[in-house]
């Protein structure tokens, strides 16, 4: 699309196939010409989709909005498959190479992730809370804000908790099971699945979610959103706590936070709509002064942030900074600007000079 912020695609061909395929938080598309005889290279594309990114196919005539980029069909009625992102987190690259800071996929590379995590635990990073830690895609690929509280609740493990501290119990958990030859491979699977550790989670929650439902995430199908919200069992849930980490993001979790929580006691969530009482139709209109108008307009230059706005922020510094300046710029350009306040006695003035025939500027 003409405002997307995405490369050009060089690949052009007739007839072609789209392939994919996961890891972590990245997309891979591969573009194949249907004819040899074209002599066409493959086309590989590397997704990430922010907050907002999906997919989407539809008809060519009825494109969504946002629609970044567009794969269409030879069908008639033509269809498009869509790369649609609302909010302009998501990016696309050419090439086939992965992110390098990337560590193995939690979901599709379990094995490599789980050994990445526990051969690396004098690594520096396991110095900081364990909900931090969990945001490490070098170690944590695929592990977002949502999934690292469902996977700590799950634990009953303090967000706060030194990283170290609760990964090496893991490692000598796991180098006592080989010693124990009393246990058959058939015992070894039944504990893992009546007592599964930390990163064994970070596979099964994400699985959950996955195996869940195929348009989960997407807001505009209410009941699908619905089926998600009632998935979640910490993440934005009445009745949790949440603290902000040293990065700035927000951790929901139940209980204590742990010893490295930051200054500050902790806020429960409270998502109870205050009630709406009717206007009163002959009730007399109130009276607005200049000062109250003044103060409407500025509410509405500076909204309160909503959790919405802070995960906004939080998935554009898990992008390179280049990007994460641009977002911001985004960010506060985005909010249309309140009419600046025009004194009394020079609206007067322009509307005398109008009435005379002058066009006063806009």
């Amino acid at each position: 699309s003409a405002v997307g912020r995405g490369p050009e695609v060089p690949f052009r061909s007739e007839a072609y196939r789209i392939s994919a395929i996961a890891r972590g938080k990245e997309l891979r598309l591969t573009l194949s010409a249907l004819d040899p005889a074209a002599a066409i290279p493959p086309q590989d594309l590397v997704f990430r989709f922010g907050m907002s990114g999906s997919f989407r196919l539809c008809p060519a005539a009825e494109l969504p909005r946002h629609a970044h980029l567009r794969f269409l069909t030879r069908e008639s009625p033509q269809r498009a498959l869509c790369f649609v992102d609302p909010r302009r987190f998501g990016s696309w690259r050419l090439g086939d190479a992965w992110q390098p800071e990337r560590g193995p996929c939690v979901v599709s590379e379990y094995q490599a992730f789980r050994e990445n995590v526990l051969k690396n635990l004098d690594d520096r990073a396991f110095d900081k809370p364990i909900c931090e830690v969990l945001l490490n895609q070098k170690y944590f690929n695929g592990i977002g804000n949502y999934l690292r509280a469902e996977i700590l609740y799950r634990l009953k493990i303090p967000p706060f908790e030194k990283a170290r501290t609760v990964l090496e119990a893991l490692k000598d958990q796991e180098q006592e099971r080989r010693k124990d030859l009393s246990l058959t491979l058939s015992k070894k699977v039944k504990l893992k699945q009546e007592n599964p550790d930390l990163l064994e989670l970070c596979h099964t929650v994400p699985m959950e979610v996955i195996m869940a439902e195929k348009q989960l995430f997407d807001p505009e199908q209410s009941d699908d959103y619905a089926a998600f919200k009632n998935w979640l069992q910490c993440y934005l849930v009445p009745g949790m706590s949440s603290l902000r980490d040293r990065s700035g993001r927000t951790i929901w979790f139940q209980g204590e936070p742990g010893p490295m929580a930051p200054k500050g006691e902790p806020r429960k969530t409270l998502r109870k709509k205050s009630p709406q009482l009717k206007a009163d139709p002959e009730a007399p209109s109130p009276k607005v002064t200049p000062h109250a108008l003044k103060q409407r307009r500025g509410a509405a230059a500076n909204p309160p942030k909503a959790e919405e706005k802070e995960e906004e922020k939080e998935e554009e510094a898990e992008g390179p900074r280049k990007g994460r300046a641009r977002g911001r710029r985004k960010a506060t350009a985005a909010p249309a600007l309140p009419e600046p306040e025009v004194p009394l006695r020079r609206s007067r003035r322009t509307s005398a000079r109008r009435g005379k025939g002058e066009t006063g500027s806009p």
